[in-house]
């Protein structure tokens, strides 16, 4: 067994590489801790690229009366859009109001409601959705997203690709966040910090002996033994997995695992506005403007009986969701409008819910101090990751003394060092410096880079500059950077996580990039220290 960190013993080892485990990776090192992240696939590869792309405190959680859980996920949305104003930016949503809207039999509110009100036998009235979207407001502290505004769907351009029969609706504010993008910003801060980040790197083995835990990986350099003073398991789907097999500890604790499937199509309508749909069933789901020339629907709620990377969004999920849009969009919505699906699975802590759409999507952190900390991380929400790492950290700071403070809220990610706002003014600069650039392929580099996108393009005069092309506005200089900087290693790296590119490639394109990709790795690129 090869051991090329023999003698170093890391404050923390993260098993993991999605966005909790990021998360934490950054915050501990920018503490002042010594990290080692080991991730099996690329970053994001799982749960945390399979997202509805939302920052948001999660309007449906009040009627579960997850006060806490909205309340911190809204104050967030502004503390990250400023961290992160190339890949993340406020969005409003338009509620179309339905007298056929009703509750889920089984949550708290519906269970007052049917006391309280039994003649309204289960639907949602209007004035209990506006006094929702009313502590929606006021819960968080908001400052940079507008209110709550009533529309009448007969005039206003909302109301166009709806059936006639619905006339009024709510507008209200949440955000989108570049989920994958997310993640990878996080991991390279973390590094620049100094961590210790392995993609592509399995955990074979950890176990106790004395003060230290003893790790094992398995990847690109073989096999490796890893020290470290505590342990964290951010394994999402498998968390349950590597505290059963990996650390070979009896608990009782576990996860549920619920699949939520999207649906992207063409685009259906023309406006920049995103939509929430209410069902019969009483789930709901969004329609959402995606990546200029698509539309993304989701989510199903599933029970998730197989391995996490099996998950995919079956035919079922598929008609299910465009049943659903049918419902409320004038044009039906069918098969022949879908352009792709992607399924994700959410490690959601096992609180004992009758249902996957009941289970709690509040996170649950669990210390082991039989030896060695252990600190196991069970589900979680993307909007609420950074406060996440702050109360991982508050329980393992105690072990480290010499920890400093929580330091994370509003510290731009790499490339996000610009005002909140000022996106568009960012990408009129990138286009008059490289006037090759579309309008397209300039808003793309911002949205995704940044201030860095500067830094990719670098002295070019011309598209040639940049080295071959491999269609859809991607080039070597980015390929490289990617591989380089940002730990990308095959196509799908790129087109389906580091971007949505994949949507625009042919199979002979991504097949041409993952060929080039493979030469270039060979050569031994690997991520730089910034």
């Amino acid at each position: 067994m090869k051991d090329t960190q023999s003698g170093v013993v890391s404050d923390l080892f993260i098993i993991g590489g999605g966005i909790n485990g990021c998360g934490i990776a950054r915050d501990a090192t920018g503490r002042g801790l010594s990290v080692t992240l080991a991730e099996q696939g690329d970053l994001a590869q799982g749960t945390s690229s399979a997202s509805t792309k939302l920052f948001h405190g999660g309007l449906r959680y009040l009627e579960y009366f997850e006060f806490r859980l909205v309340r911190e996920a809204l104050e967030e949305r502004e503390t990250l859009l400023v961290a992160m104003p190339h890949i993340s930016w406020p969005m409003r949503f338009v509620l179309p109001l339905s007298p056929e809207m009703r509750f889920e039999s089984d949550t708290p509110t519906s269970r007052l409601l049917r006391w309280v009100m039994p003649w309204a036998k289960g639907r949602r009235p209007a004035w209990l959705i506006r006094l929702g979207l009313f502590m929606y407001d006021t819960m968080g502290g908001r400052k940079i997203l507008p209110a709550t505004r009533s529309l009448d769907l007969t005039r206003d351009p909302a109301g166009k690709p709806l059936k006639p029969g619905f006339r009024r609706a709510f507008e209200y504010s949440d955000c989108w966040v570049e989920d994958s993008r997310l993640v990878v910003l996080n991991a390279r801060d973390a590094a620049a910090r100094g961590a210790r980040i392995m993609t592509r790197t399995r955990v074979i083995s950890a176990e106790r002996q004395g003060d230290l835990w003893q790790i094992t990986t398995e990847g690109p350099q073989g096999r490796q033994l890893h020290q470290a003073r505590a342990l964290v398991n951010a394994g999402g789907p498998w968390v349950e997995d590597v505290i059963r097999n990996v650390a070979r500890i009896n608990s009782t604790e576990g996860v549920r695992l619920v699949r939520g499937s999207h649906i992207v199509t063409r685009r259906l309508y023309d406006h920049d506005r995103c939509y929430f749909f209410q069902g019969s069933d009483g789930r709901i789901i969004f329609a959402i403007p995606y990546e200029q020339d698509f539309t993304l629907i989701g989510t199903t709620d599933k029970v998730h009986a197989g391995a996490p990377k099996e998950a995919v969004c079956t035919e079922e999920e598929r008609d299910y969701l465009l049943t659903f849009a049918s419902q409320y969009f004038a044009k039906p919505v069918t098969k022949d409008d879908v352009v792709w699906t992607y399924s994700g699975v959410r490690p959601l802590y096992n609180d004992g819910a009758k249902s996957a759409t009941a289970a709690t999507r509040d996170y649950v952190l669990s210390l082991d101090q039989n030896g060695a900390p252990l600190l196991n991380v069970f589900g979680g929400k993307i909007t609420t990751y950074r406060r996440l790492a702050e109360s991982a950290l508050a329980k393992l700071t105690p072990f480290f003394p010499k920890a400093t403070a929580a330091w994370t809220a509003r510290v731009a990610l790499p490339g996000g060092d610009f005002p909140q706002g000022d996106v568009a003014a960012l990408t009129a600069r990138l286009a008059a410096q490289f006037p090759f650039l579309t309008p397209y392929w300039a808003g793309r580099m911002i949205r995704a880079y940044g201030t860095e996108a500067f830094t990719i393009l670098g002295q070019a005069g011309t598209v040639d500059a940049l080295g071959q092309d491999f269609g859809a506005t991607l080039t070597e200089a980015e390929v490289r950077w990617l591989m380089s900087r940002e730990y990308a290693a095959m196509a799908a790296d790129v087109v389906w996580r580091r971007s949505k590119l994949g949507l625009r490639m042919t199979a002979d394109q991504i097949a041409a990039l993952d060929r080039f990709m493979a030469e270039a790795g060979s050569r031994a690129i690997r991520p730089a220290a910034e």
